[in-house]
């Protein structure tokens, strides 16, 4: 009964002990989640309601090689991949896994053919959607009011609005402040329902009521209607750090993916007051872990971690574009997806 007991104990003590690889993580503290197989370039990373994170690729200028769709295990265990079809191969290419519908198919946006797929996880079925007319860059969406879909345009100062159950896009939003300079425009997009607001990153501001070099998170409100209100600047960014994708905090802090010169991740209050920036030190991406931010494009939560999307857009480095788990220290808000969220 003694030697029972003993080992009951023994069992018990290694049981509730802490082991080495699971000590507590200090706030900034950056791992490599997974390397992103070729064709590489990721872009937003989306972690589905089913528990797995998906992400899709761009390809470099020129190159003919067709897009995939990445999934992987919540511990960054790579699992399959699908090519997305149809798109047009000899122009520039990319699809963004941009969000999910209720019932879990992937919403994905395609630029070459600026279209908005969807992709069945269960049975590998694309469906084409919608198709956004020509010059439009369709980058983000998130869903909004009435269960219509929001999309930014990075080539256009447009916020697309996709109503339930129709395949027209509409010109929901148009303003100055989302032409960007340089090519460089509209890009995150995330709908907090409590306030009733969208928030929106802009790459580079153009309508002059900053240097064309800086960027900004946006406040644009919903009024009665589902009609958009003024757009209010919560923050502006520094010269050059191309603001990008970003997540919310339970908090409400907004941590924003810098894919400029700075490769650093900001963060920002929920009125717009930046709070730190990792690396301390901008330009060289030193993050700590064995892959320096490249280009960071996204900043998603996962528990109490961000996972950011690097996709060494300039340098083109595929040992850089990997998805790299950054702890923040707090959990995140679940992106909105209402029960009228289906395409």
């Amino acid at each position: 009964m003694r030697k029972a007991l003993a080992a009951l104990a023994a069992l018990l003590l290694a049981a509730t002990a802490t082991p080495a690889s699971a000590a507590p993580r200090e706030k900034w503290d950056t791992r490599v989640f997974s390397l992103v197989p070729s064709p590489g370039f990721p872009a937003y990373v989306h972690v589905h309601t089913n528990g797995r994170v998906y992400a899709g690729t761009y390809t470099n200028p020129g190159s003919s090689k067709p897009s995939k769709v990445f999934e992987w295990t919540r511990d960054g265990t790579l699992l399959r991949s699908w090519r997305v079809p149809g798109q047009h191969l000899d122009e520039d290419h990319g699809v963004q896994v941009a969000n999910q519908t209720r019932r879990g198919r992937l919403v994905l946006l395609e630029t070459s053919t600026r279209s908005v797929l969807t992709l069945d996880v269960r049975t590998g079925r694309f469906r084409r959607v919608a198709t956004f007319p020509d010059g439009a860059v369709p980058n983000y969406a998130s869903w909004g009011p009435g269960g219509a879909l929001y999309v930014t345009d990075y080539g256009q100062g447009v916020i697309w609005r996709l109503p339930p159950g129709s395949h027209t896009p509409q010109r929901w939003f148009e303003s100055p402040a989302l032409e960007g300079a340089t090519e460089f425009g509209t890009t995150g997009i995330r709908y907090r329902p409590g306030r009733r607001d969208f928030l929106i990153t802009q790459g580079t501001v153009s309508d002059g009521t900053d240097s064309p070099t800086n960027g900004a998170l946006y406040r644009l409100p919903v009024g009665a209607g589902g009609k958009p209100g003024a757009i209010e600047t919560l923050w502006t960014s520094q010269p050059g750090d191309l603001p990008d994708g970003f997540g919310i905090g339970r908090s409400g802090h907004v941590y924003v993916a810098l894919a400029g010169l700075a490769n650093q991740l900001v963060e920002l209050t929920a009125t717009g007051e930046e709070v730190g920036r990792f690396p301390d030190v901008p330009l060289a991406g030193d993050n700590g872990s064995p892959i320096p931010f490249d280009t960071p494009c996204s900043a998603t939560f996962l528990g109490r971690r961000v996972l950011v999307a690097n996709q060494s857009a300039v340098q083109g480095d595929a040992s850089h574009q990997a998805i790299l788990d950054v702890y923040v220290g707090e959990p995140g808000r679940a992106p909105y997806l209402p029960r009228r969220a289906r395409l």
